[in-house]
């Protein structure tokens, strides 16, 4: 197992891949119980209970629970471009954008329908957002993505263009919820006009 890459929530960075391992199974947990008992719910006791570690290594890496669920976010949100990277790489060469604003679709679905606690935490914390705008979750993921499109298809990752994908992002954000409080799965037929919508506003900056 990789260790988990440090998140401005954690108290201290593993260094050691032992104290890495115990730091991925507080997480696991942490994404397992979110999905059982919901956020507010959740306790650091509970999390140090299911991964099978002293409470005290918890409090080690973290202050609080909101601090936990930043850290997973921040993991998700990595994993989340691991994964578009990997689907762009077995796309053809000179690839049409289209296809790439796919893969990016679609491995939010994936994760969306698979990975443990997404559902309350994917890329952000259900808490009052921070006052510090570029700390808003969906900014955050714009940011990522600009840079992942822009090596892929050879852009200049501008002030315009990551605005563009910021308000894609936003858009999709919101339609993707109401896809899966349609149904758990993921209404397709909302998903394929959340598609059509990205295609459409998103061929105004990668036409």
């Amino acid at each position: 197992m990789d260790p988990v890459p440090p998140a401005p929530s954690l108290r201290r960075t593993p260094i050691q891949q032992r104290s890495a391992d115990r730091l991925a199974r507080i997480l696991d947990a942490c994404a397992e119980l979110l999905d059982e008992t919901g956020y507010e719910n959740l306790t650091t006791r509970t999390v140090a209970q299911r991964a099978g570690v002293p409470i005290g290594s918890v409090y080690r890496f973290f202050g609080n629970k909101r601090a936990m669920a930043v850290a997973l976010a921040h993991r998700n949100l990595d994993r989340y471009v691991d994964g578009i990277a990997d689907r762009l790489a077995e796309l053809p060469a000179a690839t049409h954008w289209r296809p790439v604003v796919d893969a990016v679709l679609d491995e939010y679905l994936a994760m969306k329908r698979s990975v443990p606690g997404f559902a309350l935490v994917d890329f952000g914390v259900p808490a009052p957002p921070s006052e510090d705008a570029e700390g808003e979750p969906n900014r955050q993921v714009a940011a990522r993505l600009t840079e992942l499109l822009s090596a892929h298809l050879g852009l200049t990752p501008d002030a315009a263009l990551e605005r563009a994908v910021l308000v894609a992002v936003e858009a999709t954000d919101a339609l993707i919820q109401l896809a899966f409080r349609t149904d758990p799965a993921g209404d397709p037929g909302i998903v394929t006009e959340t598609r059509a919508m990205m295609h459409a506003y998103l061929a105004r900056v990668l036409d």
